[in-house]
């Protein structure tokens, strides 16, 4: 893995970015910003999954009105997310949004965008320049023919170079797109120009499994070649598997691991544990576990033990009985229809020995 970039730090609310600081999940509501009890709730939930950022759809002048009694009890900064009307932004900082979010492309004239960054220049908010391929500026577009990478780079050079005029540098740049090797080129091109934090990222990636795996390679990529500062992996449905992924990618790359990672054998003829239902089982229930921890579920007694022999813990199955297994040493034996119900509880046991230094 290449070294990381070394970008210039930034400030969002009390989260440094860039430089040396730990590289930061974030994720995107997809409550009504209006409901602020769903809205909380909600980012309550991505919190505990990990993210130490969460960005919200300002759509009306409501929805950021409401951002003042969001923001009150969000125990972590809270980006407003702005398209078209350059109003909005001032509102969401004038209920102390710690960063917002704007689309060159669709924010409007000069003199609209300089009358945001004079209001983040009050409390230093700070701002992302998001480019995004479907909505660049149109003369780019006529130049370019298209939104090619280099296109994306064009927008987001020429929004610094505003910004910069501005007296304002506390900014972060992403520049995405549904092409995952568009978006990839993109970011190795700005990387190259400019020294400003990078938001990564392939939007509109889809569905968890299919927007999973090109999120897990164009992400992936890029922090591999040490690009990007902070992350979102972008999936239709429930934001909460935004987090789970992200954390995967960066568990894969050692970069940082978080939760429990479930190691599964993919099954064959030798199988007598379902293993498919088993792993989701245990996935879905240490969710809440926060303790860097691998857990194996394996299938047969034959390749169980080897196979689990790097995970902390785990089980595997037999025909008359299953085996609970630690670091590669045989337990104890478990009934079958019992070996969820003690992973699970063993593993809670042994992340709250590690966390209070039993272990």
């Amino acid at each position: 893995m290449s070294q990381r970039k070394r970008t210039r730090v930034i400030s969002v609310g009390d989260v440094l970015i860039g430089g040396d600081n730990p590289i930061v999940v974030q994720s995107m509501t997809n409550t009504d910003t209006r409901d602020i009890d769903a809205t909380i709730s909600q980012i309550s939930q991505l919190v505990d999954a990990g993210c130490g950022i969460v960005r919200v759809a300002v759509m009306d002048k409501t929805a950021a009105h409401a951002l003042s009694s969001i923001i009150d009890v969000s125990p972590v900064p809270i980006i407003a997310d702005i398209h078209f009307d350059y109003t909005l932004a001032l509102l969401s900082m004038d209920a102390g949004a710690s960063g917002i979010r704007i689309n060159p492309g669709n924010i409007g004239s000069t003199d609209r965008i300089a009358a945001v960054i004079d209001r983040a220049k009050e409390d230093n908010v700070a701002i992302r320049i998001g480019v995004n391929s479907g909505s660049l500026e149109s003369d780019i577009l006529e130049t370019f023919g298209s939104p090619t990478p280099e296109a994306l780079v064009e927008s987001a050079v020429r929004s610094i170079s505003l910004f910069e005029d501005l007296g304002y540098t506390n900014i972060k740049l992403s520049l995405k797109s549904a092409n995952v090797m568009g978006t990839i080129a993109a970011y190795r091109l700005i990387s190259e120009r400019v020294d400003y934090p990078l938001h990564i990222g392939v939007t509109e990636a889809g569905t968890v499994l299919r927007g999973s795996v090109k999120s897990a390679v164009g992400i992936g990529i890029l922090l591999h070649e040490g690009i990007g500062d902070t992350i979102r992996v972008s999936l239709s449905g429930d934001p909460i598997n935004e987090p789970l992924v992200a954390y995967t990618i960066l568990s894969a790359l050692d970069i940082e691991r978080r939760g429990v990672n479930v190691i599964a054998c993919p099954t064959c003829g030798r199988t007598v544990l379902d293993i498919a239902t088993v792993a989701d089982q245990v996935e879905k229930r240490l969710q809440h576990v926060t303790t860097p921890l691998t857990v194996a579920v394996m299938g047969c007694e034959v390749n169980g033990p080897g196979e689990a022999r790097e995970a902390d813990i785990g089980i595997c199955g037999g025909k008359k009985t299953g085996l609970l297994i630690k670091r590669g040493e045989i337990i104890r034996k478990i009934e079958p229809n019992k070996l969820v119900d003690t992973l699970v509880d063993e593993v809670i046991h042994l992340a709250d020995d590690m966390e209070k230094g039993r272990l």
